[in-house]
């Protein structure tokens, strides 16, 4: 594939990857048709919005999609990945908007509605651009020919088919009701959109006079500027402090305007005073009290947030500037009963973080009732599954309360609603295209809709209208429903819940079968990136430094479903190491297959036991990372592979292999090629889908290989590689080697110093097992020679390490400088002896025992047992010393 020869000693993702990407994509590998015959698999990404480059999360997030669709692709299935982008309506509008002014001096109005347009699209058509060459080079294996874009005209399509649908149903309508507004961004968001936050405020307690009485009542706001909207007072029915005043009426502070008492359920006659304020143009609970009782609806705030000319001497104030001024004409007259500290949550915009001010407009709505319920049920009948499950709690519990969603917004960029409204007559008409004339007056002139629907609307069709919908494709047919969403539990109900319910009423079936939840990227310290801390990471420059394969192996590693993962340089470090030891066990395994047969099948059973224990230890690694992946348990299947490959395949078979490799005897060293040949494809293929340009780019040196990597057959277990004897006795073997080889790093021994090993078998099977391997022992445990022997070594100056099996006599007499060894044995039991006391003293006294958890109290016995049993080892070998 490459123009090299030769494995270069430095694997350098700068020269390499961007070159293997643009084989893969002009090759066709991306396209499903590559396995024409196989069962489809389908994700379409989470589409990122066009407002500025990817960040990490987007990175985490494509990172376990790739993984998925590579895994399947290789599994043989017709793997569909489908990849966009979303034109975000608010966001982008507010960027647009912003760069307009900045450039030019001018508001979107100054422009008008098509100018503004067409610089909007070219901000679209800029970063669309921008945002998939990031996805590029992430490693990304989406289908480029299919890339779709929530503006697009065939997204459009399905956003008014679906509009029209939903109306003629009478799931879609136009109505004046309680919003939430944002005055910055001069839009309705719907609830979803609202964040709320903690914030310090106040309690304004205001008296209200009774008509025609010296009595009043007292109300309790955290807004005194909404008293302006007041209409009436509300009280509990079953409060019989208040039975007397059944009938009567108030007269409104400031505004001296009468306003009825009306009795409502509504009311909490055990919070506060039991009398509360109602507003129905500024409250969503006081519009529906306002319904009940027929109350008059006053707005007296402004688009913007200040006062309208409804609010009297307070028009053209703020908000804020209307509740200082109200306050103190209040305290004036002297209706001020009392200010109160008090913290309450506030709504926010989720997009600029103004303060969001419910109050009534005329805005589209969909009925939420009857598309809620199905799925509901889609997700209790398991049609729908969560990954971890736990997540279906916050599905739910948006679904179970749901509120109509207002759909509207007072926008230009996204999706214009298709009702035209007659000039003539004023007659409103739902249709996708302009009507030529009004049935009702025959006036041929209309004027479209000037608002804008919200950009989850669009999102909502994803699933199928990324397919081709609303024509019958055979994309459609064949890759609908989805087989799984990859998404952060951030946006389940702006989102998913969405596109279940949509899925269902236009489809008539859930859109995927399993949503697997990821968490945030967070920084070393656990705290969201963010750019007020500055602790954000771009991935493009990680990539620049350590190349695609190492961002994403870092994202998956120690990662669990559900669960947020921190970003550790220490951990991008370690993967970078992990990507040169594969580069570097790669150049020594091509090195020693230059002679190599790969048509020629090695005799299995007449393989040496290590070879058979690297090929059962690969098989078995493929069953447990085959079941991992189909779990979605990426993390545990990266981790597995990693400690596999690195301690097992490079640190101890390739050492096994070479004398075999260096042997005279043909057929012992065809055996070894042949195993590494075949070990090594399989480490290549299970790690290609997190690692795809290192493999790829290793693969194509490699004998015996088929067309490219990204195309290969996954491995499968099977039984014929499996060697459950083999396997057991070299991992006897391999913990023999780890014993000594700690033994000898305790005392501070070098492998250069060398001496003979006395064994000492358990049983004549044990001595089988150390004998057939006893060149390894010999070469990689640092022994001039192994005898071995019937009974205890009883030489002097002997190290004994016990293993399974037997154990194994290290004489130490010309391995150490006594003199030296006896020193830090007496400064170790020194150390030993200070923590022994500590933890003594520690554990009888008995506030500590009887006080502090059960966990943590075990846990210091725990130290203490190993202290000791150290001490005795110390002392042991002291005594031997000496």
């Amino acid at each position: 594939m490459m123009s090299e020869n030769i494995l270069d000693k430095q694997y350098d993702p700068g020269k390499i990857e961007g070159k293997i990407y643009e084989k893969w994509e002009k090759g066709g590998y991306f396209k499903p048709e590559i396995n024409k015959d196989g069962k489809p698999f389908t994700i379409i990404m989470p589409p990122p919005n066009i407002t500025g480059k990817l960040h990490i999360g987007h990175a985490f997030d494509d990172t376990l999609q790739d993984i998925l669709i590579r895994y399947k692709r290789m599994k043989g299935y017709a793997a569909l990945w489908v990849p966009g982008e979303d034109h975000a309506s608010i966001a982008t509008e507010v960027k647009v908007v912003d760069k307009i002014k900045e450039e030019t001096g001018k508001t979107k109005q100054d422009l008008g509605r098509e100018k503004f347009l067409k610089e909007a699209w070219n901000w679209a058509k800029t970063y669309r651009k921008e945002i998939a060459n990031q996805v590029r080079k992430l490693g990304s294996s989406c289908d480029w020919s299919r890339e779709r874009f929530t503006m697009d005209e065939g997204v459009s399509e399905a956003v008014k088919e679906t509009f029209i649908r939903l109306y003629k149903k009478g799931l879609i309508y136009r109505g004046n009701r309680i919003i939430n507004w944002c005055p910055s961004c001069k839009t309705a968001l719907s609830d979803a959109e609202v964040e709320y936050e903690e914030q310090a405020g106040h309690l304004w307690h205001i008296k209200y006079p009774i008509k025609d009485s010296d009595e009043f009542v007292v109300i309790a706001t955290t807004r005194p500027e909404t008293m302006l909207g007041d209409t009436a007072v509300a009280i509990n029915p079953d409060d019989e402090r208040y039975f007397h005043l059944k009938g009567k009426s108030l007269i409104l502070p400031l505004v001296n305007k009468e306003i009825p008492i009306v009795f409502d359920e509504y009311v909490d006659k055990q919070f506060g005073t039991g009398c509360v304020k109602i507003t129905p143009c500024h409250d969503p609970n006081d519009f529906e009290v306002g319904l009940r009782h027929d109350l008059e609806q006053i707005r007296v705030f402004n688009d913007d947030g200040t006062i309208n000319e409804l609010g009297g001497k307070y028009q053209g104030l703020t908000t804020k500037q209307a509740r200082k001024e109200i306050v103190k004409d209040l305290e004036e007259l002297g209706l001020l009963e009392k200010i109160e500290d008090h913290m309450h949550n506030v709504g926010t915009c989720y997009r600029c973080h103004a303060t969001v001010e419910p109050l009534t407009s005329l805005q589209w709505f969909v009925k939420m009732e009857p598309l809620a319920k199905p799925a509901i049920d889609a997700v209790n009948e398991k049609e729908v599954n969560f990954v971890p499950d736990r997540f279906k709690k916050i599905y739910f519990n948006w679904m179970e309360n749901i509120k109509d969603w207002c759909i509207s917004r007072q926008l230009w960029w996204g999706h214009r609603i298709p009702a035209y409204y007659c000039e003539e007559c004023g007659e409103m008409v739902v249709s996708k295209e302009m009507p030529a004339k009004c049935e009702k007056c025959g006036c041929t002139s209309f004027k479209q809709d000037e608002d804008a629907l919200d950009t989850w609307f669009s999102s909502a069709l994803w699933p199928f209208s990324t397919l081709g919908w609303p024509k019958e494709t055979e994309d459609l047919k064949k890759f609908y429903p989805n087989d799984v969403l990859v998404t952060g539990f951030d946006i389940i109900f702006f989102w998913v819940a969405r596109m279940v319910f949509s899925g269902i009423e236009q489809m008539g079936e859930p859109p995927f079968h399993h949503v697997y939840i990821h968490g945030l990227v967070r920084d070393s310290q656990g705290r969201k990136m963010s750019k007020s801390l500055g602790n954000g990471i771009d991935p493009l420059e990680v990539i620049d430094k350590y190349g695609a394969d190492v961002l994403r192996f870092s994202l998956v590693t120690g990662n669990k479903a559900g669960n947020d993962t921190r970003w550790q340089e220490s951990k991008v470090e370690a993967n970078r190491n992990f990507a040169n030891k594969i580069n570097n066990a790669a150049r020594f395994i091509l090195m020693n297959l230059e002679d190599f047969d790969e048509n020629k099948k090695a005799d299995l059973p007449k393989l040496h036991n290590t070879d058979k224990w690297i090929i059962s230890r690969t098989n078995q690694m493929v069953k447990e990372v085959t079941a991992n992946i189909e779990k979605y348990e990426f993390g545990i299947a990266a981790e597995k592979l990693y400690t596999f490959i690195w301690n097992e395949f490079c640190d101890l078979y390739i050492e096994f292999a070479k004398p075999s490799l260096n042997s005279d005897n043909k057929e012992d060293r065809f055996n070894t090629q042949y195993t590494l040949n075949l070990v090594f494809m399989n480490i290549l293929k299970m790690l290609h889908p997190y690692m795809p340009f290192i493999t790829e780019h290793i693969y194509s040196f490699m004998p015996g290989r088929e067309d490219m990597l990204i195309a290969a057959e996954y491995p499968e277990y099977k039984e014929e590689y499996d060697f459950p004897k083999e396997e057991e006795d070299i991992t006897i073997i391999v913990e023999a080697l780890r014993t000594v080889r700690n033994a000898r790093a305790n005392m501070d021994i070098p492998p250069s110093k060398k001496a003979d090993g006395y064994i000492f078998p358990s049983s004549k099977e044990m001595k089988e097992v150390f004998s057939s391997s006893k060149d390894i022992l010999i070469k990689l445990a640092s022994f001039k020679d192994i005898n071995f022997i019937d009974g205890e070594y009883d030489k002097e100056e002997s190290l004994c390490v016990v293993v399974e099996g037997g154990k194994i006599f290290i004489p130490m007499g010309e391995l150490i400088d006594r003199e030296k060894e006896i020193e830090r044995l007496k400064n170790e039991e020194k150390k030993l002896n200070g923590e022994i006391s500590r933890l003594e003293k520690k554990l009888s006294n008995k506030n500590f025992t009887d006080k502090a958890p059960e966990k943590v109290v075990e846990g210091e016995r725990e130290k203490l047992k190993k202290y000791q049993s150290l001490m005795e080892e110390v002392k042991e070998s002291l005594i031997k010393l000496k």
